[in-house]
């Protein structure tokens, strides 16, 4: 498995949804399209989000 790094290349805002596709062998934009839809339930996903940005390394 890869390490948990935001990529350079191929990120769009921060990365971080990048790093996570990378790290568990998905395609970047079904990552991208489930953290949106999880943004329409209620909970802490932009929070999350926040943290795992300011967390993880670039790469």
């Amino acid at each position: 498995m890869a390490q948990l790094t935001r990529p350079t290349n191929g990120r769009w805002i921060a990365g971080v949804c990048a790093g996570l596709a990378r790290r568990f062998n998905m395609p970047p934009m079904l990552v991208r399209l489930l953290f949106i839809l999880s943004c329409l339930l209620p909970g802490p996903q932009v929070l999350i989000y926040l943290v795992l940005w300011v967390m993880m390394p670039s790469e």
